[in-house]
C-alpha cells in the first residue's frame, strides 16, 4: 500500500544530524553489496546501510535520549561484531551477524542491562528509509504488508526512489517475552508504521494519568530487540512478483529465528480415544430422520453438513488407515442425503428441521464450497453415494459463483443469492479466499468426470482473484486450498501464471503466521510457534483451520515436486510439522485447568471428552472461550492417517514429522520378518526431520539400520525399548532395513 508522507520530531532530528555529520564513526562492515556504517551521537547508535548510488535505510540500535551515549568501537570476528555502548541508562550490548549472500541478511540484537530500574514509555521506530542524499524525507516507496495483532512481527516494502530494493524486517519475538514479563506489556501490531518512519515500536506500557509501573529490573541483561533483516536489490513489479520475494525472503530469514524444537505426540492414541468418544458419548451425537449426526460443539447446535462431513472424510481416512471402519461411518453416509435440497438442487447447511432460531435460507460463502469438497474427497475414494451427491450438487455450486462473478460476500440467501452480508467489518472486504476452494472444488469435480468445463471454472475462479495481493486472506483454510488449486493447475497446464499465483495465497498465509513463541502470561503451558490466526482478523488460532490448512499443504507438497520454490517447499512443511505439536494443546485434558476457560459461547468444556477446543490464544487468554469444536475432532484422525506410517512386515510404525514421498517397500534379502523401506522427506534440505520407529505392543525391536543414499549411516538420536528416535536433514532418500534378532 502506498503511505502518506510524513514526519516526526525523530525523523526531523536524524536528517539534521546525517546533514550535519553530527553523527560520529564507531566502525563499518560489508554486506554483500552493502556498506554499512555505525554511527553514534549523545542519543543513540545507528546503522546505516547503504547500496551506492540507491540510497539506503537507517537502523535506530540504541535510543537513550539525554543520556550521554558512550560508544566504543565495532569489533568483529568474521561474520560477527559487536558493540558496547554506555550511558546514564545502563549498558546496551548490540551484536550483529551478517551473511552476504544472495539474498542478504543481517541480524541485529540489542540487549540492555539497566542501571537503575526502568520505566520506558516511549521509544521511536527503528527503520528509516534515506534517499540518494540521506534524507529520509526524499525516499519514496510502499509498504507491503505489517503485523496484524500477535502475528509475526513483520514489515516487508520496497524503496522505489531511489531503487534501493525489496526489505523484510522481522523481530525475533520470542527473544524478547522476559521484555514483555518484566514490563507486562504486550507486542500487538508492533511492527510495521507510518512511511518513512519503519520499523519495531518497543511495547510500552499505555500512559494515562496513572501509568503502570513496570519497570525494567536494574543489573538484568534483558533482550530489547532481536531483527532480522533480509534485503534484495530487485523491486517487484507486478504483485505476484512481489509475492514470490516475499516467500523467498521470509524463507531466508526462517532459519535465523532458532525455532524451538517441536515434540512428539502420540496421535493415533488420541484417534482412538476420538473415535471412543464420538461414538458412545451422548454429547457428540444426536439422531435425525432415523440417522447419527454430529453436534457442531458439545451437547449443542443443530447438525450441519460441513461438520458431518469434516468428520466423515477425515474419520474414513483414518479408518482405512487402520484398516478397520468405525461403527458410525455407515449412518454418517447415509444422512447426508437429508442436506440435499431437490428444488434448489443444492447442499444445504441445515436440516430441514432446523429450529426457528437459525436463519435455515442463510449461508456463508465458504459452507457452500467446503462440504462439497469433502463429499468429492469421499468420492474420489470409492464412495459412490458420495459421487452421486456431489455431482448432482456441483452446477448450484457453479451457477453462485456465475451470480456473484467469482467475487462472493460473506453471507447470502441460498434461495435467491441476496446478500445478507457483503463485507466483513474489519476490512471492508468479502470473503475473498473463496475463489481458491471453489477452485479446487472444480478440480476435484475435473478429476471425477474428466469434464473440461470444471477444468475452465478453476482457471477463472483463479484469475478472479489474481489483483488481491496480501489482502488474499479472509479464513486461513480457505487461503491454504487456494495454494493447493493454484499448483495443482500449475502441474495440470505447465502455465507459470498459476504457479505465481499459489506464492500470492501462500504470501498471505503466512504473513499471518505467528512466528514466534510466546510466554505471556499463560501462553506458556501450550505451544503457539507457527500457529495461524483463523481470520484476517482473529484473536486466536483455531483447531479446524489448523487441521484442513495441514491437509491442503500436503497436496502442495506432495504434488508440486521439486519445481515449487524451496523457500515455499520451507514453509509449508515447517506449517505441518509444528501443527503436529501445536495441534495438541488444543485439546483439555492437555492443558493445565486454569487455562481452561469458565464459560463457552457454545455449549460447555468436558475435559473427559477427547475433542478439541475451538481457540488458543497467543497472548495466554484462557482456552475455549468459543467452545469445545466436535468438528475439529478430525485433527487427531488427519495427523495419525498423513504421518504414522504402517510398514508391512514390521514390528513397529514409521512417524515422520514430514510428509514423505518415493516411498518403496522392499527385502534386505534375509527372509523372513526382515524388509527394509526407502522414502525422502518431502520438506526443502534447509529443514529438519523427526524420525521415529514406534514399536507395537508385545514383539520385540528388530536390528536397525538407517543410511542416505550415499550409504552414509545414520545413528539415533534417543532410544527406548519402545522407540528409535533420529534427528535428520530433510532432504535426500533415505534407507531404512530392519533384521530380527535371533533368539
Amino acid at each position: 500500500m502506498q503511505q502518506d508522507m510524513a514526519s516526526s520530531p525523530y525523523i526531523i532530528g536524524l536528517r539534521e544530524n546525517l546533514r550535519g555529520a553530527a553523527l560520529s564513526s564507531c566502525g563499518s562492515l560489508q554486506l554483500g553489496d552493502l556498506d554499512m556504517e555505525i554511527l553514534a551521537d549523545d542519543n543513540g547508535v545507528w546503522g546505516v546501510a547503504r547500496r551506492e548510488g540507491a540510497g539506503g535505510l537507517a537502523i535506530r540500535m540504541v535510543y537513550a535520549p539525554g543520556a550521554k551515549v558512550r560508544c566504543r568501537k565495532l569489533h568483529s570476528e568474521g561474520a560477527d561484531h559487536r558493540i558496547d555502548v554506555k550511558s546514564a541508562l545502563g549498558r546496551h550490548r548490540i551484536t550483529l551477524h551478517t551473511d552476504g549472500g544472495d539474498p542478504h541478511r543481517l541480524r541485529v540484537t540489542v540487549s540492555l542491562r539497566a542501571a537503575e530500574p526502568l520505566l520506558i514509555p516511549f521509544m521511536p521506530r527503528d527503520l528509516v528509509p534515506l534517499d540518494a542524499q540521506g534524507d529520509p524525507l526524499g525516499a519514496r516507496g510502499n509498504v507491503e504488508a505489517a503485523q496484524r495483532g500477535l502475528n509475526a512481527g513483520l514489515v516487508y516494502f520496497h524503496i522505489d526512489e531511489p531503487p534501493f530494493g525489496n526489505v523484510l524486517y522481522l523481530q525475533n519475538l520470542t527473544a524478547l517475552n522476559a521484555y514483555f514479563d518484566a514490563t507486562q506489556t504486550k507486542p500487538d501490531g508492533a511492527v510495521g508504521g507510518l512511511w518513512p518512519e519503519l520499523g519495531y515500536l518497543l511495547p510500552t506500557p499505555a500512559q494515562s494519568g496513572t501509568p503502570p509501573s513496570s519497570p525494567l529490573p536494574a543489573d538484568q541483561e534483558i533482550t530489547i530487540s532481536d531483527a532480522i533483516l533480509v534485503f534484495h536489490d530487485d523491486i517487484p513489479g507486478e504483485h505476484h512478483q512481489s509475492a514470490r520475494q516475499f516467500i523467498r525472503m521470509l524463507g531466508a530469514a526462517y532459519p535465523w529465528l532458532q525455532a524451538p524444537a517441536p515434540q512428539c505426540h502420540d496421535w493415533i492414541w488420541r484417534a482412538e480415544k476420538t473415535l471412543a468418544d464420538l461414538e458412545s458419548s451422548p454429547k457428540a451425537l444426536i439422531r435425525h430422520y432415523d440417522h447419527l449426526y454430529a453436534h457442531p460443539y458439545t451437547a449443542v447446535e443443530y447438525p450441519d453438513s460441513m461438520v458431518q462431513l469434516s468428520l466423515l472424510a477425515a474419520m474414513r481416512d483414518y479408518t482405512k488407515w487402520r484398516g478397520r471402519p468405525a461403527a458410525i461411518e455407515d449412518d454418517f453416509t447415509a444422512g447426508l442425503e437429508q442436506f440435499f435440497d431437490t428444488k434448489l438442487g443444492a447442499l444445504r447447511r441445515y436440516l430441514p428441521d432446523v429450529g426457528a432460531d437459525k436463519d435455515a435460507d442463510a449461508v456463508d460463502s465458504w459452507y457452500l464450497y467446503h462440504p462439497l469438497m469433502n463429499l468429492a474427497r469421499l468420492a474420489l475414494g470409492g464412495d459412490e453415494r458420495a459421487r452421486d451427491l456431489f455431482l448432482r450438487s456441483i452446477d448450484f455450486a457453479i451457477k453462485a459463483a456465475h451470480h456473484f462473478d467469482y467475487c462472493w460476500p460473506v453471507q447470502f440467501n441460498i434461495t435467491n443469492f441476496a446478500v445478507i452480508l457483503r463485507n466483513a467489518p474489519a476490512d471492508g472486504r468479502g470473503q475473498t479466499d473463496v475463489g481458491g476452494l471453489y477452485a479446487w472444488v472444480m478440480l476435484q469435480a475435473f478429476e471425477l468426470t474428466e469434464e473440461d468445463r470444471f477444468l475452465a471454472e478453476a482457471k477463472a475462479a483463479l484469475d478472479a482473484c489474481a489483483d488481491l495481493r496480501f489482502n488474499i486472506n479472509y479464513q486461513a483454510n480457505l487461503t491454504a486450498w487456494g495454494a493447493a488449486a493454484c499448483l495443482r493447475l500449475w502441474r495440470m497446464t505447465g502455465l507459470d501464471c498459476y504457479g505465481d499465483q499459489a506464492h500470492v495465497f501462500l504470501a498471505s498465509f503466512f504473513h499471518n503466521s505467528v512466528l514466534w513463541e510466546s510466554e505471556i502470561d499463560r501462553a506458556s503451558a501450550h505451544n503457539v510457534f507457527l500457529g495461524v490466526t483463523c481470520l484476517q482478523d482473529a484473536p486466536y488460532m483455531a483447531v479446524y483451520e489448523c487441521f484442513d490448512s495441514f491437509t491442503a499443504f500436503e497436496h502442495c507438497l506432495r504434488e508440486s515436486g521439486e519445481e515449487l520454490d524451496p523457500a515455499a517447499r520451507l514453509l509449508m512443511g515447517e506449517y505441518c510439522r509444528y501443527a503436529l505439536d501445536r495441534a495438541w494443546f488444543y485439546y483439555p485434558d492437555a492443558l493445565p485447568p486454569g487455562l481452561l476457560a469458565t464459560s463457552s459461547r457454545n455449549g460447555h468444556i468436558d475435559p473427559s471428552l477427547s475433542f478439541p477446543l475451538e481457540d488458543l490464544y497467543v497472548d495466554g487468554q484462557p482456552a475455549g472461550q468459543v467452545g469445545q469444536e466436535i468438528y475439529g475432532a478430525g485433527a487427531a484422525f488427519i495427523f495419525a492417517s498423513r504421518m504414522f506410517h504402517r510398514v508391512e512386515g514390521a514390528p513397529f510404525h514409521l512417524f515422520c514429522d514430514q510428509f514423505l514421498q518415493h516411498y518403496a517397500c522392499g527385502s534386505n534379502g534375509a527372509g523372513g520378518s526382515d524388509g527394509q523401506i526407502s522414502f525422502a522427506p518431502s520438506s526443502h534440505g534447509d529443514a529438519e526431520a523427526h524420525l521415529a520407529l514406534i514399536r507395537h505392543a508385545r514383539e520385540p525391536m528388530p536390528q536397525i539400520s538407517l543410511e542416505t543414499e550415499e550409504g552414509e549411516r545414520i545413528g539415533p538420536a534417543a532410544m527406548t525399548d519402545d522407540r528409535i528416535n533420529y534427528r535428520l536433514a530433510a532432504n535426500g532418500r533415505l534407507t531404512l532395513r530392519w533384521e530380527r534378532q535371533a533368539g
